[in-house]
């Protein structure tokens, strides 16, 4: 077995070998206009630090993205009134930049002009260190298949889908760290960890918010299930755990909250335009595009995961990750599906968070639990 760990470790290896390789060979002028303001919103978080959450359009009196525009051959890169990717905030009286500050604080973190490709590789480096846990875990050779091939994969997308926005590499990683703590949250046999599990969880889905706003829809399972199971067992932890969740969530939220506030006018005001905040409608274009789309093949095995770890697996503990994983997926299918835009990664952080759940479940010894609430886990069997 320890030979056939080895090998599998070293089939993600190759494959995030591969990934450096082509990743080292981009640029960060590809015509792009969100790339262009993820790099503003990092180069205003190098030119004022944490003051560079205010992205209102006058303080590029440096030039900084008008060059960039005029790098790519825009056509109105002097005319301020028209940059991409920013709209006018009637509150503020302000056009500020639309995207929450988490990418661009991230892209921060690396010197300007070299800033996607560290990204992105320091992402995949993660995305394939967990890879290697899922395969150790591993105890039969066919869960280790599993978790090489889903590790292969989850690999892949770190180019394909992930490149083509910036705010899907972070989020990536954020979903799989989401997903083993998720398993580890409902086979924690002492209360203390489950509340410590609980926030962490709340924490990472809060700071995922301020990578991509609709990542605010991968908190919904959790809300839903911390909900059901106070409603259902009426215990002071479930009071507790739901707390916790929710500080931890606004607490990693907070870059988000603040940059509303500064560049809208309110915390919970959003600085997106018209189109993103319709209300939701069935778009049969939408929907097609999606069911054509590598999004649908993830999202059928996420569905798929979630039904067979609800019927096979006699643990509680793997049938609450299933429940939570369920309430996520319709919750999300059901605003992506009536949301008029598509892009090739809008569903792909559901998915990711889904499968890496449900992967960690099945690897992680079944567990003989005493209630059908969160936790209270009595022994583990081999």
């Amino acid at each position: 077995m320890q030979y056939l760990k080895a090998g599998c470790g070293f089939l993600c290896f190759l494959l995030l070998a591969s990934n450096v390789w082509s990743m080292s060979h981009w640029s960060e002028a590809r015509g792009v206009y969100d790339d262009i303001c993820y790099l503003r919103q990092a180069h205003l978080f190098q030119r004022f630090g944490l003051d560079g959450l205010d992205t209102r359009i006058s303080r590029d009196d440096d030039h900084y993205l008008s060059e960039k525009l005029k790098e790519i051959g825009y056509p109105d890169w002097r005319n301020t009134e028209a940059v991409p990717c920013h709209n006018f905030m009637p509150a503020t009286q302000r056009l500020v930049l639309q995207y929450p500050p988490g990418t661009g604080l991230v892209l921060a973190l690396f010197p300007a002009g070299f800033q996607v490709i560290p990204l992105y590789v320091l992402s995949t480096v993660i995305i394939f260190g967990f890879a290697l846990l899922a395969i150790s875990y591993a105890r039969t050779k066919s869960a280790m298949l599993l978790a090489t091939a889903f590790g292969c994969v989850a690999i892949y997308l770190m180019i394909n889908p992930a490149k083509a926005s910036y705010s899907v590499a972070p989020t990536m990683v954020v979903c799989a760290l989401t997903g083993l703590l998720t398993a580890k949250l409902f086979s924690a046999r002492q209360a203390r960890h489950r509340l410590l599990l609980t926030a962490m969880i709340g924490l990472l889905l809060g700071i995922a918010v301020s990578f991509r706003l609709p990542n605010l829809l991968l908190a919904s399972g959790y809300c839903l299930f911390l909900g059901g199971s106070f409603l259902l067992y009426r215990k002071i932890e479930r009071v507790l755990q739901g707390l916790l969740f929710g500080a931890a969530f606004l607490a990693g939220a907070a870059p988000t909250l603040a940059a509303n506030a500064i560049n809208a006018g309110s915390p919970f005001a959003t600085t997106y335009g018209k189109v993103d905040v319709t209300p939701p409608v069935l778009d049969f274009v939408a929907l097609w595009s999606y069911i054509a789309d590598l999004q649908f093949v993830l999202l059928v095995l996420a569905g798929a995961g979630t039904v067979l770890m609800m019927r096979r697996h006699r643990g509680n503990a793997a049938k609450n990750v299933a429940l939570v994983t369920a309430a996520n997926l319709l919750v999300n299918l059901a605003f992506f599906a009536s949301h008029p835009l598509f892009t090739p990664y809008y569903t792909i952080p559901i998915a990711m968070l889904s499968l890496w759940s449900l992967l960690f479940a099945r690897l992680m010894p079944a567990e003989v639990v005493e209630d059908d609430g969160v936790g209270q886990v009595s022994k583990a069997r081999p």
